[in-house]
């Protein structure tokens, strides 16, 4: 019995780091990784990692490869080298059970309603029609659009319409959500609003999120951390964390903290520009 006791100690004590070490892992961890597409190399030697439920940005200048990290994580880009892991796991190809993009443009189906937009994830894995519909509502009811199910995407503001997308992801049930400048296309207030509706939303489904923006308002409201990449061919200047508390009211905008990060973002991007001058 003692013997059995001691098997059983030993036993539970190995379950419990495993589970320690599973927690501590990084979702995602990208190492020296060289991205290309055609002859162009976009970037070089990217090395960083995002933490179970972080929020983490890439900026940079246009054309340095923030989105090619994106999609290289996604499974939609082979890396030239260098090593790339979901999960502990290396990607070599689109993972959609793990992993969830919302693109610029968006991808709506013009000819499909909100709500069987966002069905369309469930569809393509195989869930029955009811269960579908009942999580699609669902998701639309997170992101404030349960009113409005059947409007097409024509009939919806752009901002409607970034939610529709972003309810999208949700119902796929994938733990990382890959977002390219998901909010290019609104002004900058209606940007931190739904911004700050996103994080909330992501906080309360426990997911990781890699992000591309150019707005470094929006980068310093909504992130734990920022990566700052070069001009192309890319690689990491710097990796910033955000000192900001959270949850995250409107008013941080108006603070000095706020500011001075916004300030410190700037800077490293005009020094290449400045570089480039010279």
């Amino acid at each position: 019995m003692a013997g059995q006791r001691e098997e059983n100690a030993v036993a539970g004590s190995v379950r419990e780091a495993s589970g320690v070490q599973e927690a501590q892992r990084p979702r995602v961890a990208a190492r020296d990784l060289t991205l290309a597409y055609g002859d162009t190399t976009a970037a070089t030697d990217l090395t960083f990692d995002v933490r179970p439920g972080e929020f983490v940005s890439l900026i940079g200048p246009s054309g340095c490869g923030k989105s090619s990290a994106l999609r290289a994580v996604g499974g939609l880009l082979a890396p030239v080298s260098g090593e790339l892991l979901v999960d502990g796991t290396p990607v070599d190809g689109p993972r959609p059970r793990d992993v969830a993009f919302v693109f610029q443009d968006l991808a709506l189906y013009p000819w499909r309603s909100a709500v069987r937009n966002v069905e369309i994830a469930l569809q393509f894995a195989g869930v029955g029609r009811a269960e579908r519909r009942a999580r699609a509502m669902d998701a639309l009811r997170a992101v404030g659009l349960g009113d409005v199910p059947h409007r097409f995407p024509h009939q919806l503001s752009g901002g409607m319409r970034q939610r529709v997308a972003i309810a999208r992801a949700l119902v796929s049930d994938a733990s990382i959500l890959l977002l390219d400048e998901p909010f290019a296309a609104l002004d900058e207030l209606s940007r931190l609003k739904i911004g700050e509706q996103l994080v909330t939303l992501l906080e309360e489904h426990g997911k990781t999120v890699l992000f591309v923006t150019h707005s470094l308002s929006e980068a310093a409201y909504l992130s734990d951390r920022i990566i700052v990449m070069t001009p192309r061919p890319a690689t990491i200047k710097e990796v910033i964390e955000v000192p900001l508390p959270r949850p995250r009211e409107p008013q941080v905008l108006r603070t000095p903290e706020f500011h001075a990060l916004t300030d410190r973002l700037s800077a490293l991007l005009l020094e290449d520009d400045a570089g480039d001058v010279r």
